[in-house]
């Protein structure tokens, strides 16, 4: 098989830009994986995933979560964007 031309690459390169060019939106994305387990795009590099069970837990804590959140960072302990 013999090795694509730089002008084929570059319409591939063009091709795949059209189709979305990837999860930079800054959109929270949601998806179902084939194990069950419900995965959320757009918080970093990586996804969010977690079972069903997982995530009620989770947002049944939420104002626990939210006062852990503003005292540690009020405390300076938390890694936080520069705007």
């Amino acid at each position: 098989m013999a090795e694509p031309s730089y002008e084929d690459l570059k319409a591939r390169v063009a091709e795949l830009e059209k189709q979305g060019g990837g999860r930079r939106s800054g959109e929270l994305e949601f998806k179902v994986g084939e194990k069950g387990g419900v995965s959320v795009y757009g918080l970093g590099r990586f996804p969010v995933t977690l079972y069903y069970e997982q995530w009620v837990r989770l947002l049944d804590s939420f104002e626990k979560l939210r006062a852990f959140l503003e005292e540690n960072k009020a405390k300076g302990k938390l890694k936080l964007k520069e705007k």
